[in-house]
């Protein structure tokens, strides 16, 4: 309608054109304006600058709705171990005790795995590998289940030191190492950390980390302190990293869609 305006008066000024060369020249350029700005809406979007805007912005896929400090509390993630096992780099997470029981300050807790959850959508946005790691057995099979449903991988056996830094060697060919990796507890047992830990500190590989008060979050990249211990922790953990993960995968899907029938 606009450009159709636009060339009614320069046809209008063309026929006059003792006395309107300025305001024809005025009139095309305008219409070259608009005409190239409707060519730029048209086109699709560069993914790279949608991957820049979404960065800018602090919580582009609402992970801050998917739970509540309540949905923490009754899922027990609150209970820490017992006083005189509490690692002093702990010491800022925790609220008090009761009874010779260490307590959580959930309201750092939930701010700690919002910022978790935010990096493992833009992780799987961006397409990336994301490995879930779990060393008690009792939790292995959630873990392992609740990765499968949301279309990553998981590793709930004992870790061989070597596999991811020395993995070219291990499985003799050129090897793509996880982009995020997410431990549902950060130890083997009560006194030695896990060996994958140190190992993907060691790659530079990021690393989300759920840290008992017997912990240390040092190596962890993304730490949320909270009980790695209890079945139903571990079972909320699990439900909100896969929902995290299957927002990220949706978005992209949403992204490309348009890039596809575009390249068809």
């Amino acid at each position: 309608m606009i450009i159709r305006s636009l060339e009614k008066c320069r046809s209008v000024c063309a026929r006059h054109a003792c006395g309107c060369a300025t305001q024809l020249r005025r009139v095309n350029s305008t219409l070259a304006n608009v005409s190239t700005n409707l060519e730029l809406q048209n086109e699709p979007e560069d993914f790279s600058s949608i991957e820049q805007r979404i960065i800018k912005q602090p919580d582009y896929f609402d992970v801050h709705n998917l739970f509540t400090v309540r949905d923490l509390f009754n899922a027990r993630v609150h209970y820490g171990h017992k006083e005189g096992s509490l690692d002093d780099r702990m010491r800022p997470f925790i609220y008090g005790s009761r009874l010779g029981h260490l307590i959580f300050d959930l309201d750092k807790t939930a701010s700690y795995l919002r910022a978790a959850l935010n990096i493992a959508a833009h992780i799987a946005f961006r397409d990336g590998i994301i490995c879930f790691f779990n060393r008690n057995a009792l939790n292995a099979h959630l873990v392992e289940k609740k990765a499968m449903e949301a279309g990553e991988f998981s590793y709930t056996r004992f870790w061989r030191g070597g596999i991811f830094t020395n993995a070219n060697v291990q499985f003799g060919a050129v090897t793509r190492l996880p982009d995020l990796c997410i431990f549902l507890n950060t130890q083997n047992n009560i006194l030695t950390p896990h060996t994958a830990v140190r190992d993907s500190a060691k790659m530079a590989i990021p690393t989300i980390g759920i840290v008992d008060s017997n912990c240390n979050p040092n190596l962890i990249t993304y730490p949320v302190p909270g009980n790695d211990d209890t079945p139903c922790a571990i079972e909320l953990y699990c439900n909100l990293f896969k929902a995290a993960i299957l927002r990220g995968k949706q978005k992209r899907r949403e992204f490309l869609e348009p890039l596809n029938e575009l390249i068809k």
